[in-house]
């Protein structure tokens, strides 16, 4: 995944915006990255990878999976939605239209 890419898919908010916000405000545990735009409230999706990113910044191995497109991220996230395990925010970024099969 590239900086600009998306990663939290419900409040819009890039792998970039996320670092950065680790970087400048150094938090102690993973779950106040919440504090950058709401990252992780949303479905859930991200949340392991926002515990990847702070682990990372700890210089500890993460527990998140790492991302090998943003398409393949945006077709994962549509899958562990559609199994109902999240329910995205109200502007969240629509799910990818099925694929013809």
């Amino acid at each position: 995944m590239e900086p600009d890419d998306t990663i939290c898919y419900c409040f819009h908010i890039s792998k970039r915006k996320i670092l950065n916000f680790i970087r400048v405000h150094q938090p102690r545990r993973a779950s106040q990255i919440s504090d950058c735009g709401g990252a992780g409230t949303g479905c859930g999706w991200c949340v392991a990878h926002l515990k990847r990113y702070f682990a990372e910044s700890q210089g500890t191995v993460g527990e998140g999976t790492e991302m090998t497109s943003p398409s393949d991220y945006a077709r994962e996230r549509a899958v562990y939605i559609q199994a109902g395990h999240g329910k995205p925010s109200g502007g969240a970024i629509p799910l990818p239209a099925d694929e013809p099969g």
